[in-house]
């Protein structure tokens, strides 16, 4: 009997069960002929876009993923002859980073070699930076140019683009480059400032004399050319003004270039410029209350009552450049011979301090920039100074009877033997055309006016 009860309740509980899904299937159905039919359509289309949107999505963040990828593969690689403490390696470092936050690299992205010398070093610095992953490979030195050029050789996958070198308009290798800018457009228009101040303090003093002083560091066409620059602009303002120059012999030693400033203002020069890389002439001039051009960067701070303007190079637009190529995959589209100019950005002035700067000097500047810009005006016009030729100096000029340089065979294809081999006053006779045929300078010539005190090559 008790058997027969526990088979009745489980058929019982069977049964209900039973009847429950059936009622809940019921409902179901009911709840879906509520709806419309349009509704149920419009929701089938929207799994079906749904499922759309998320394969274009996943196709999408796979090439943005790549994308990625690719960009924080590339790595740069920076070579400086010193550091932070060289106005001239400072001015390269800062352009590093503002193309860092310009292009949004990480820190990873950037590897900086430091105080590295021309020599040897420089091509152990270079292997350094392939293994760790460089794509591109910046030195910033000119003689650190040969040991860039056999790193280039051995290693053809990887970029390699030197400042202020002459070789790869020669070399012709793929992988190898140089760069430089028509800094001397620059120079010429600090010139202008100086010689606006030289002229304001000649009027006020009669004692004051119209010569000025430069503290080169090597006797290189680059130097040349920059002191050269220097001394037309002072010139276009003050046409009797002579120019002093002595050289260090190196691109950066704080006490020798102090030495060579007080120098030549014991000498009576009223103006010092410099193409060396240090705050030692500068100094020297706070310290003897002399007006001073600088190079690379503003001495304002520094140097509040004695500083006028400087002039720089900035490296960032061909930083930017050279980055730019070689993430897109376009590293071959790198100039063999880049020359940054004032359209570029290439060209800069600092700030003038207007402190210690002549009235209107600004104005006068901006004036002459302008027509540096639109080629009404050319640094090195041959009308603007002479030159005496002889078999010691200027070997490779040739003159006209009132000393106006009409030829002059520049050394532009660099060799072992310095040949002159390139033609350099255009065909006009008009300008000598500086970084025309390559963009590291090669205007070397000494010209009337400008008396080298030493020489060191």
């Amino acid at each position: 009997m008790k058997r027969f009860f526990s088979i009745v309740l489980a058929l019982s509980m069977i049964l209900s069960c039973f009847l429950f899904a059936s009622c809940e299937k019921k409902r179901d159905e009911d709840d879906d002929w509520d709806d419309d039919t349009e509704d149920v359509s419009e929701t089938e289309e929207d799994e079906d876009d749904k499922r759309t949107r998320e394969e274009d999505s996943a196709d999408r963040y796979t090439e943005e993923d790549e994308e990625t990828e690719d960009k924080t593969a590339f790595k740069l690689g920076v070579i400086c002859l010193h550091d932070e403490k060289s106005t001239y390696d400072k001015n390269f470092i800062d352009a590093v980073k503002k193309v860092q936050r310009e292009l949004d690299l990480e820190d990873e992205q950037i590897i900086f070699k430091k105080n590295v010398p021309e020599s040897k070093a420089c091509y152990d610095a270079a292997e350094e930076l392939v293994d760790e992953g460089c794509t591109v490979i910046f030195a910033n030195s000119f003689g650190h140019e040969p040991f860039l050029l056999k790193a280039a050789k051995k290693y053809d996958d990887v970029q390699f683009c030197h400042a202020t070198g002459t070789m790869a308009h020669t070399e012709k290798l793929p992988n190898f480059h140089n760069a430089y800018a028509s800094v001397y457009e620059g120079r010429y228009l600090t010139g202008i400032a100086a010689g606006m101040k030289l002229k304001e303090m000649m009027a006020k003093d009669p004692t004051v004399i119209p010569k000025i002083g430069f503290v080169g560091s090597f006797t290189y066409a680059e130097v040349i050319s920059a002191y050269t620059a220097f001394y037309l602009g002072v010139k276009e303002i003050v046409p009797e003004v002579t120019m002093e120059v002595q050289f260090t012999g190196s691109w950066y030693d704080e006490i020798g270039e102090k030495n060579v400033a007080k120098n030549l203002i014991e000498n009576g020069c009223a103006v010092i410029s410099q193409y060396s890389d240090s705050m030692g002439a500068p100094a020297a001039c706070e310290e003897m209350g002399v007006p001073n051009v600088s190079y690379n960067v503003s001495n304002a701070a520094a140097c509040p009552n004695t500083y006028i303007v400087a002039s720089r190079i900035d490296w960032a637009p061909y930083l930017e450049l050279i980055c730019e190529k070689a993430m897109a995959g376009d590293a071959e589209d790198i100039p063999t011979d880049y020359v940054g100019t004032l359209e570029t950005g290439s060209v800069a002035l600092t700030e003038i301090n207007e402190s210690v700067a002549a009235s209107d000097t600004e104005e006068t500047v901006e004036k002459y920039e302008k027509k540096l810009k639109k080629g009404s005006l050319e640094v090195f016009d041959t009308q603007s100074f002479t030159v005496t030729a002889s078999d010691d100096k200027n070997k490779n000029a040739a003159t006209d009877a009132n000393g106006v340089l009409i030829s002059y065979m520049a050394d532009v294809d660099t060799d072992s033997d310095f040949e002159a081999d390139t033609e350099a006053v255009s065909q006009d006779g008009k300008s000598f055309e500086e970084s025309k045929y390559r963009s590291a300078p090669y205007f070397d010539l000494q010209i009337d006016g400008i008396t080298l005190l030493n020489a060191k090559f």
